[in-house]
């Protein structure tokens, strides 16, 4: 939720009491929404010409770096390659560290040698410090260092200007300052305007010489220091005292032989990201942005600095790690190669190469980047979760629908939407509370009035086998009367201000105040107000929704803190701005975890993300509007957040602001169910809008739609458990599954689930057609898992119409219509009986949805647990891999050790493009036993199975003769 005039408005007019600290505070707020009609306001947000920082460095130009590395001072320890970098115009000396990482990475660290005072480095995001191979030292001369590991990570640095090229396998992948954008804001004394007047002091100076002569300037240099907002910055009304000075970090990296980025989320932009050239740059500030704008490289509410770089023969990554304001030029250029000097030769291709250039600027911290080697997609997500985490395994319930809403207005109301899913036949697993179901927006409380048997509720939802969610958003109403806020207070829990007292801030309760999450303490503080004896009302069965958590000050600088607010360490908010929501993530998620002692798994959803928050929960893209733009742009947004690490995300069905017509919502919740996490969401202003409450061909194609998403959840589960194993997301670009086919470089209106699954959702009012591209040759083998060249078939899910790929076809589509391919050599597990939640579903029997390859192959895996508990890292679960080859289905344990009983069996088998009917068909039991089996086949090649009864966990041999 963000602030906008209506909600705004409501809740002055419900709560208009706790105003009454001062009539300014009201006025403050009508000033800010003076601003705010049915869309963003961008005025008030900063461009890159606002931001002082952003300013200075993008005025840099090319090819006159002041920095150049000394190889005198160069020396290994323990494998890493420390040396000197000089600004020689400044004569300030920086210390540079280069890793050789395991798993094929690089990481390059720059700080200054002898800071005034510490440098914030990032803690916490990477799960531990990388394991550090050793570089090997070769040719140096009084210009060039060159090193290698093994035989395909090296690099070459030249010394004057500063450079670093790295190479893989003998190719030139990144080039580092070598556009001489590099810059390092050395901390420093603020200057004087007048000299010192007293005898005293003046004989200081002259003892001090010229070290003193630097601390005085005159009334010039204090003016352009005050216009590039080196010492303090206002931006409308907010001043910041910078009371650290200037201390931005820059640098630039170049891709040469690449014409394709993705990455660095949040954007309402592109999957493939443009060229910033005459334009503002991708802008990486957690923000809470009212209906925002699309086609815009304006922050949003969540930061992952990571970068893809893609083309037909690798894909490498960038991972900058640093959590202040970052601001990323990129342009595209094709460079001749002679420009390469000394690197031509590690450069493939003709004379004129692509590249595309990238601009790194961030306002503090240090430098510090991690270039991922790849060589392939797959591999850039190991790489990358190696480093921050791998996603975590989220419960099953959570990957089923959920239902939402500002606000369910009281007990009665969620009992009647409860019970109106189960009259009307449509699953869901989870009904969330929205801010008015607290007791004035404290939250965890209830309005006693509203909801005065909250467990009761709880109980009642949870008989069926469903879920609740409440939201609980780290601003805590300054109440001495209110618990949390007490005792934050009483420990000295909170943010404090440039001034030392505590930070006050206003979000929905009036005057707030924020928990310093990035102290141990108090996450530990907050995760224990996560148990039912301490967070009165709740239950186990009770989850969290974490908003607002940028955090959103509606009184503050673009809706958010002032930076120069004081964290614990000394650390000013700017050095940790875009951390915070991730610490508050995790300490709702780890406070879960502790409330059942460690059995079950968490569920937490948060608005506002940092490179590390797939550890912690899911994610969902803000608040979008009920419009056809914002159902397209949906699919980049989510594609892109997801191959940046975070695979659990998903979009508010329907839109957040405004109505839906009819046709909108049935065409977003049949896209919805093929993202990652499945929530319907909308305003308190909106009408109302369950499924039910549209005419009954509406509400029927929302019904199958929701009921499709329920019968492949033994596939999404299996793929969120891959996920957590390998990094790999669930719901990938189209080039990632097809790294060499160049048309789906830049596509995005079509994507991948897993390996098997190509979704096409329609994102056009009253669309009677739609183009599908389909993959071909040089495609990675769903049985062979290497890239071969073969006859691609792909069948309609729907149809069982074979396709060959690759092809562009044009589809007939109605509003039934949902243009969803199986690929062939592929094998779906499904559960194809409809319950009302996914837990009444666990023991269902299993379908096998088989679709051939042109060898007759198909693969495919299945994972199961108990869908709740911790006990699968104790070796309790069930994965096994299914085969089928020479006409036999042959189901494999790939995981021996595992020990897990289900009650699950394999109830029908379809095979998919199969030439012709068998005479026969026999199933072989684990036991050797061997039974007849019923089959039909159709006009349309399709082989069902029926009932082989046999447990899924066990081994089986399906025979067709």
């Amino acid at each position: 939720m963000s602030l906008d005039n209506s909600k705004m408005a409501a809740h002055i007019r419900n709560h208009g009491v706790m105003f009454s600290r001062g009539l300014h505070l009201l006025v403050a707020v009508l000033v800010i929404l003076s601003g705010m009609a049915r869309a963003v306001d961008k005025s008030n947000f900063k461009k890159c010409d606002q931001s002082g920082f952003c300013k200075r460095n993008r005025r840099i130009q090319p090819g006159s770096s002041p920095y150049a590395a000394d190889l005198d001072s160069a020396r290994l320890e323990n494998g890493v390659l420390h040396l000197n970098v000089l600004n020689t115009q400044t004569g300030i000396l920086l210390k540079l560290e280069l890793y050789a990482l395991q798993n094929q990475m690089v990481r390059m660290k720059i700080n200054e040698v002898s800071p005034l005072k510490p440098r914030y480095e990032v803690p916490d995001v990477l799960v531990a410090e990388p394991e550090v191979a050793s570089w090997q030292l070769g040719e140096k001369s009084e210009s060039v260092l060159e090193g290698s590991h093994g035989n395909a990570m090296s690099f070459v640095l030249t010394a004057q200007p500063f450079r670093l090229d790295i190479l893989y396998d003998g190719q030139l992948v990144t080039r580092v300052n070598s556009r001489g954008l590099m810059n390092f804001e050395h901390l420093r004394t603020k200057k004087n305007v007048d000299p010192p007047q007293d005898e005293n002091e003046e004989e200081k100076k002259e003892e001090e010489g010229e070290e003193q002569e630097e601390e005085v300037a005159d009334d010039s240099e204090i003016e352009d220091e005050k216009a590039d907002g080196m010492w303090e910055e206002t931006f409308k009304t907010h001043h910041d005292s910078k009371p650290n000075g200037p201390s931005a970090v820059a640098m630039d990296f170049t891709f040469p032989g690449y014409e394709h980025l993705y990455g660095i989320p949040e954007h309402a932009d592109t999957l493939a990201l443009k060229t910033t050239k005459s334009d503002e740059p991708y802008r990486l500030y957690n923000l809470d942005v009212f209906e925002y704008d699309l086609d815009s490289r304006m922050a949003l509410y969540g930061s992952v600095p990571l970068m893809l770089a893609h083309n037909s023969d690798r894909t490498v990554g960038l991972f900058w790690l640093n959590a202040a304001e970052t601001w990323i030029d990129i342009t595209s250029n094709t460079a001749d190669k002679s420009m390469f000097g000394r690197m031509m030769d590690y450069v493939k291709g003709d004379q004129e190469v692509p590249e595309m250039n990238t601009h790194w600027i961030s306002e503090s911290g240090i430098i510090d980047v991690f270039f991922l080697m790849g060589p392939k997609p797959y591999d850039i997500f190991s790489q990358y979760a190696s480093l921050t985490g791998l996603p975590y395994m989220p419960p099953m319930f959570a990957l089923g629908y959920h239902q939402c809403r500002w606000n369910y207005n009281d007990e009665e109301d969620v009992k009647t939407v409860d019970e109106k899913f189960d009259e009307h036949d449509i699953p869901y697993d989870v009904i969330w509370l929205d801010i008015e179901h607290t007791n004035g927006k404290r939250y965890m409380t209830w309005d006693k009035h509203k909801f005065p048997n909250p467990i009761e509720m709880q109980n009642n939802i949870a008989s069926k086998g469903r879920k609740m969610v409440t939201i609980v958003d780290p601003h805590i109403k300054q109440d001495n009367g209110y618990h949390l806020y007490k005792e934050a207070k009483d420990q000295d829990y909170f943010i404090r201000n440039k001034d030392n007292n505590e930070f006050q801030g206003w979000c929905w309760p009036g005057s707030s105040s924020y928990p310093d999450f990035t102290r141990e303490d108090v996450r530990a503080w907050w995760a224990s107000k996560m148990s039912p004896e301490l967070y009165e009302g709740s239950t186990h069965n009770l989850f969290t929704w974490n908003d607002m958590n940028e955090p959103s000050v509606f009184n503050g600088p673009e809706v958010t803190m002032h930076k120069d607010a004081k964290h614990a360490g000394g650390w000013e908010h700017r050095d940790v701005h875009n951390i915070y929501g991730f610490y508050v993530h995790r300490a709702t998620a780890e406070g879960q975890i502790a409330r059942t002692d460690g059995r079950e798994r968490p569920f937490v959803l948060s608005r506002a993300f940092f490179a590390g928050s797939q550890r912690y929960g899911a994610i969902w893209t803000g608040d979008n509007a009920a419009e056809w733009s914002h159902l397209k742009a949906s699919l980049p947004m989510c594609l892109s957040i997801s191959i940046a690490g975070i695979p659990f995300i998903g979009a508010d069905v329907g839109g957040f602001f405004k109505n839906p017509d009819t046709e909108l919502l049935t065409r977003w919740y049949q896209a919805g169910a093929y993202q990652p996490f499945f929530r319907a969401h909308a305003h308190l202003d909106t009408k109302r809008r369950e499924p039910w409450l549209y005419p009954e061909e509406n509400t029927a194609v929302i019904r199958t739609a929701i009921r499709n998403r329920y019968a492949l959840l033994p596939y999404w589960y299996t793929l969120f458990y891959q996920a957590s194993q390998t990094g790999v997301p669930p719901m990938r670009p189209m080039w990632v599954e097809f790294p060499e086919d160049s048309k789906t470089f830049a596509m995005e209106d079509q994507y991948m689930i897993g390996s098997s699954l190509l979704v096409r959702p329609i994102t056009d009012a009253g669309a009677t057609s739609v183009s599908v591209y389909l993959p071909g040759q040089n495609t990675t083998s769903m049985v062979r898992h290497t890239v071969v060249k073969e006859e691609t078939r792909w069948y309609r899910m729907d149809t069982f119409d074979k396709m060959t790929g690759p092809t562009q076809v044009s589809l007939s589509v109605s509003l039934t219509t949902v243009p969803v391919f199986q690929r062939g050599g592929s094998i779906l597990p499904t559960k194809e009986r409809v319950r009302r939640c996914s837990s009444l579903g666990a023991g269902d029997p299993y379908t096998l949805k088989i679709a051939l390859d042109a060898q007759g192959s198909a693969v495919g895996q299945l994972y199961t647990d108990d869908g709740h508990t911790y006990n699968f890292q104790k070796g309790q679960y069930i994965y096994r891999q299914f085969e089928f080859k020479d006409n036999k289905l042959i189901s494999k344990n790939l995981a021996p050790v595992s020990e897990y009983n289900s009650k699950s069996w394999l109830e029908r088998v379809v095979i998919i493009g199969l030439s012709e009917s068998p005479n026969h068909v026999s199933l072989i039991s684990q036991g050797g036993n061997t039974q007849s089996l019923e089959f039909g086949y159709s006009v349309q090649r399709v082989l069902s199975i029926r009932k082989p009864a046999i447990n899924i966990a066990e081994d089986f041999e399906i025979s067709l003769t």
